[in-house]
């Protein structure tokens, strides 16, 4: 399995990185956090890391670090507007259960 990015995901992480001149892609990371247990933490990459698993669509690197891979294999990103608010949404199907506002979940 792999991660997988949407074309509107692709092309906004596109946009954001087009601004940062060293920025070779997007790292997603798991953390323990929130009401669920876990949260997603995105951040531009600079450099790769020599364990870091990467994955390529639509024109954009995705990173992550294997400690995190099991929480997120299979995971789709995408990248949604609903009204006014415009965010990144993870279809993970490892997830069994989500706090109500959505910043956490449980594997």
């Amino acid at each position: 399995m792999s991660i997988s990015v949407s074309l509107a995901a692709a092309q906004h992480i596109q946009r954001c990185l087009k601004d940062r001149e060293q920025a070779i892609g997007l790292r997603i990371k798991i953390k323990p956090s929130g009401c669920s247990g876990f949260s997603y933490v995105l951040d531009f990459a600079d450099t790769q890391a020599e364990e870091d698993l990467i994955f390529e669509q639509h024109g954009v690197t995705v990173l992550v670090d294997p400690e995190s891979y099991p929480y997120i294999e299979g995971t789709e990103v995408d990248y949604v507007q609903e009204g006014v608010n415009s965010f990144f949404r993870f279809k993970n199907p490892k997830v069994k259960d989500e706090c109500g506002c959505g910043e956490s979940f449980s594997v």
